[in-house]
């Protein structure tokens, strides 16, 4: 099943001394495969978007996702995208923002396993402080749509 994250308002174009601080740290936004953060996104991007392939399954009734970009037990399944500054030594993670599994309505969930299209989650990537958007991030905050 293929996954795309559309993420808009990235805190990095704001104006401001932490948006300053974003762009002067070279901090980065990307997807987490395993332990590794990729497709990194600069702060200031007018946008951010990865396409990741998960494997999805039933069991018992019951919709399971996994695969490298997928974190957490069964029935607590989340993607990560994950903010860090990007230095000559490598990426230097500082916040996470969790995307559940849970929070998909369980037919566009569905729909996507069974071949009905691509699942998309959009969202803005700027917190309520301005800040890069970090922690559980529910519907309303991500829209999910299968396209």
């Amino acid at each position: 099943m293929r996954v795309r994250i559309e993420g808009s308002d990235l805190p990095g174009r704001r104006g401001g001394a932490d948006a300053d601080a974003l762009r002067l740290g070279n901090v980065h936004v990307g997807v987490q495969r395993r332990t590794e953060v990729i497709d990194r996104v600069p702060a200031d991007a007018v946008a951010a978007t990865w396409t990741v392939e998960v494997s999805s399954r039933e069991i018992d009734g019951v919709l399971d996702v996994g695969g490298p970009f997928v974190h957490g037990r069964p029935g607590a399944r989340f993607l990560y995208l994950s903010w860090g500054a990007v230095t000559e030594e490598g990426f230097a993670m500082f916040r996470r923002a969790k995307l559940m599994f849970t929070d998909i309505p369980t037919a566009l969930l569905r729909s996507a396993h069974d071949g009905g299209g691509l699942l998309v989650g959009r969202l803005g990537l700027t917190d309520a402080t301005g800040g890069p958007l970090c922690a559980r991030v529910k519907p309303p905050d991500v829209v999910w749509v299968v396209e």
